[in-house]
């Protein structure tokens, strides 16, 4: 096996440990499923599939703590790989239901996608109450602000 295969064959073992019925052991899948996307060796389906899964993961009655971790594999993605905005898009639809700290994650994924249609969304929490949520938003509208920009003066 190369290295990519390895890598596929971790993130396909921690999709199906993933069943188990312990949260901790589902926090630690998902914990390998962000090792895995932070290598930066998967291709782009690969990276999306998993980016779509861990979102699923994020919108369900899972735990917390599962849940934290689901995003931070989506947040470890965003960074490393362009992420169309209709892969995390669930994410967008489902932003008032976050606590302030999954917030501030969903916030910069949002912001990394660099699509547009993630602007009005993250624009309704410049200002929240809670200090990271704010940062987070201030940012993603940066980061968004910024690209349009930057693909408006290469177009002229």
């Amino acid at each position: 096996m190369d290295g990519y295969e390895v890598l596929t064959a971790l993130i396909e073992s921690a999709w199906k440990e993933l069943n188990s019925s312990d949260a901790g052991r589902r926090d630690l899948c998902l914990d390998v499923v962000s090792d895995v996307l932070e290598t930066g060796r998967l291709t782009q389906n690969d990276v999306e599939r998993a980016v779509e899964r861990a979102v699923t993961v994020t919108l369900s009655g899972e735990s917390y703590a599962v849940r934290e971790s689901a995003l931070h594999a989506v947040c470890t993605a965003s960074t490393l790989y362009e992420l169309p905005y209709r892969v995390v898009e669930p994410l967008a639809a489902g932003v008032d239901g976050f606590e302030p700290l999954l917030l501030a994650y969903v916030l910069a994924v949002l912001g990394c996608t660099h699509d547009q249609a993630a602007l009005p969304i993250v624009e309704r929490f410049l200002h929240h109450p809670h200090s990271e949520v704010r940062r987070e938003a201030s940012e993603a509208v940066t980061e968004l602000h910024w690209h349009r920009e930057s693909a408006q003066g290469e177009t002229a």
